[in-house]
Order: C-alpha cells, then sequence, then structure tokens
C-alpha cells in the first residue's frame, strides 16, 4: 500500500495533502515495534505493509488501524454532536485524524456509540466501524451498561422494585426495565440498561418519584472506565479491550 494513501487512511488529509507532508519530509516511518526505529521517507509512492506499521507524522507518533476502536472518558459540560447547541462537542476532545478520517458514509470521522447527556459522564466509545456501532448501541444486542446514580431522594426498595419491572415513559407505552438495579447507598445506586433513550435514566428515576443529580457511565459489556484514565482523555481500545466488549458478563 503507498505510503500516502496510508496517510490518507487513517486521516492526515486528502491524498495530495499526505503526499505533501511526506515530500516535505515530515512523515517517518517505523515497520517494527520492537525495534521502535523511525527511518524517514520522501517518497509518497513507497509501498509498506500498513499492518503493525507506525507513523510518525510532524512529530506525533500514529500506530496505523484499518478500523478506529477508542474510549473516551467523556467530562460534563460536553456535547455528544459533531454540531453542539450549547456545550462544547466531545470531537474536539480527539486528534484531527480521527475526526477526520475517510468513511463511506457522507459523516467523516469517528462517530459516539449512542450519547451521553451533555452533564452526563464516562465511558464512551467511539468507532468509525459501522458494524461495531450498531452491536454496542442496538438493543437487540443486549449489551449491558452500567450507569452510577447519584439521587435527590433516598432510594427505597419500592423504586428499586419498579425501576426492575418497567416503567412507562412519556413518549412510549411499551414499559422500560432496567436489567439489574444494586443499591449502594441511601443515594447511590448502580442501574444496568441495555438499550439507549432519550435522557432515559433521569426519565426512569423521575418515573419512580426521585430525581438524578449525577449520572457517570462506569462500564460496557464487561469492560471498565480505566481508573487511570483522566475526564478528557481518551485511548486507543486493545484486542483484549473489544474481547471485553463482545463477551456479556
Amino acid at each position: 500500500m503507498q505510503l500516502q494513501d496510508i496517510l490518507y487512511s487513517q486521516g492526515f488529509g486528502t491524498r495530495r495533502v499526505c503526499a505533501g507532508l511526506i515530500q516535505q519530509g515530515w512523515v517517518s516511518v517505523c515497520e517494527s515495534s520492537s525495534a521502535a526505529e523511525y527511518l524517514p521517507c520522501t517518497d509518497a509512492t513507497a509501498e509498506y505493509k500498513p499492518d503493525g506499521l507506525l507513523l510518525r507524522v510532524q512529530g506525533v507518533d500514529w500506530p496505523y488501524h484499518a478500523k478506529a476502536y477508542v474510549l473516551l472518558h467523556k467530562p460534563a459540560g460536553t456535547e455528544c454532536s459533531q454540531k453542539p447547541s450549547t456545550y462544547p462537542s466531545i470531537y474536539t476532545l480527539l486528534p484531527a485524524p480521527l475526526r477526520q478520517r475517510p468513511t463511506k458514509s457522507a459523516v467523516q470521522g469517528v462517530q459516539a456509540v449512542g450519547r451521553l447527556d451533555q452533564d452526563t459522564t464516562g465511558l464512551l466509545l467511539l468507532s468509525d466501524d459501522g458494524q461495531f456501532i450498531h452491536r454496542m448501541s442496538s438493543p437487540k444486542k443486549h449489551v449491558p451498561k452500567i450507569y452510577e446514580v447519584t439521587t435527590k431522594h433516598p432510594v427505597d426498595e419500592s423504586q428499586v422494585s419498579k425501576l426492575l419491572a418497567g416503567v412507562v415513559l412519556d413518549d412510549d407505552p411499551k414499559p422500560v426495565r432496567a436489567a439489574a438495579c444494586e443499591v449502594v447507598s441511601n443515594h447511590r445506586m448502580d442501574l444496568t440498561l441495555t438499550e439507549g433513550k432519550y435522557h432515559q435514566v433521569k426519565r426512569m428515576l423521575a418515573a419512580v418519584g426521585n430525581r438524578v443529580e449525577g449520572l457517570h457511565r462506569a462500564r460496557i459489556g464487561a469492560m471498565n472506565l480505566p481508573a487511570d484514565l483522566a475526564p478528557g482523555s481518551w485511548k486507543w481500545l486493545s484486542e483484549d479491550d473489544l474481547l471485553l466488549l463482545n463477551r456479556i458478563p
């Protein structure tokens, strides 16, 4: 695969821009992760095997990924939208290549797997793999998502029973149920859902007579939000991470 095409596939701009970066000496290539020796290349048409390739573009190291799978620790006060209305977009927290990766759809770059409200924090997945996004977000796939909920009023057994049995939201006559509900303290519960509706957790708690004061998504599937990943930070998902996401705990 030509180096200019590899850079293009990773989101470093049009093929012409990528060719220019290479010809101007801004690109170095490492073909062996064990050696980690980057060699400059000024030939845009030079052929490389992309799998396992390490790139250094304008001083930034970038591992080749045929498909992008990343995890973001979403901070409060951000919107999961390319065109936010009030708060900054979560996409501004990502490097430009992730936002510019070419895709078959009309929208470039990685896309959020579902959405979290602007004041909700925690684990957010993004990818340019449509099948992965569907598998993680479709209610038919029953991928559990665990939310740490802080409530205004004390949590009682009656509320838990109603959440597990199912509550009716104002726009849907079909009851929405929690897959699991664990009371952590008087004002804290861990709520497990396998589907995602607009303001779902907040509306479910309102339906049982309580109110959400804080909301944090801690886990998707069997994968927890890494404790060492600060709010606003992101990481590539490893093969082990992807296996965890595909495993139902």
